[in-house]
C-alpha cells in the first residue's frame, strides 16, 4: 500500500487486497437487490452516464429539480443499510466515531464518466468524504476549490481508497474515463465507486 497526497487528497493506493475487494462486492449484492441501479436525470433534462444507488439513512439523488439527499429510492423503498465491510474502511481511515449516513454507489459502464463537481450537499464540511474504487481503472481528475485553472489526473485502480478532507473537501474532482475490462473483479466489466458521506 502506498499513500500519495495530491492537492490535499490522500490517495491510498492498493489499500484493499483482492480478498477484501471480493468480500466488498459480495456485501453489495443485497444492497443492489434492495435498491437497484438507476440512471439519474440532471437539471436541464439530461441524463448521467453513470448509474447509481445508495445505502444508509440517506441516498444522494438527482432529477430535473436539482441535486439533494432523499430518504427513499426512486421506487419508494427506504435505502438498505450500509454494509459493515464498507463502514470498517471509514473507521480505519478516518478514526471518527461518527459513522457516514450515506454510501453512494456509482457504476461506470463502458464510456461512462463524471464531470468535475464539488460534493457540497452535506450540512457539515468538516467531515471527509471517503471514496472506494472497485473494478476497472478510472482516470481521476482533481481541480481546484473554484472552477477553472490547471488540473491533475491519476489512475485509480481496484482497491484504491481516496480520503477527501480538510483543504480538499470542496475541491472540484471527476472521472474522465475508465479502462473498460481492465479488471477481472466484475465479471461483466465496469467500475464501482463507493463514496461515504456524513450528511446532517
Amino acid at each position: 500500500m502506498t499513500l500519495l497526497r495530491v492537492r490535499g487528497f490522500d490517495v491510498h493506493k492498493g489499500y484493499l487486497d483482492p480478498g477484501r475487494q471480493a468480500a466488498l462486492i459480495e456485501s453489495l449484492r443485497p444492497v443492489l437487490k434492495a435498491a437497484p441501479l438507476y440512471s439519474p436525470r440532471v437539471p436541464g433534462g439530461g441524463q448521467m452516464s453513470v448509474r447509481m444507488t445508495s445505502a444508509g439513512q440517506f441516498g444522494w439523488y438527482s432529477d430535473a429539480k436539482g441535486y439533494r439527499y432523499a430518504e427513499a429510492h426512486p421506487s419508494g423503498r427506504v435505502w438498505p443499510a450500509i454494509p459493515a465491510e464498507v463502514l470498517a474502511i471509514w473507521t480505519e481511515l478516518t478514526g471518527l466515531e461518527r459513522q457516514p449516513e450515506c454510501c453512494l454507489l456509482n457504476y461506470y459502464g463502458e464510456g461512462a464518466r463524471m464531470g468535475l463537481h464539488q460534493d457540497k450537499d452535506e450540512a457539515d464540511f468538516s467531515y471527509p468524504v471517503v471514496s472506494i474504487s472497485l473494478g476497472d481503472d478510472g482516470l481521476f481528475r482533481i481541480g481546484n476549490p473554484t472552477r477553472g485553472g490547471k488540473t491533475e489526473s491519476l489512475w485509480l485502480s481496484s482497491g484504491d481508497v481516496v480520503v477527501m478532507g480538510g483543504e480538499a473537501r470542496l475541491t472540484y474532482h471527476g472521472v474522465d474515463r475508465i479502462r473498460f475490462k481492465s479488471s477481472r473483479l466484475l465479471s461483466k466489466g465496469g467500475r464501482i465507486n463507493l463514496t461515504l458521506r456524513v450528511v446532517t
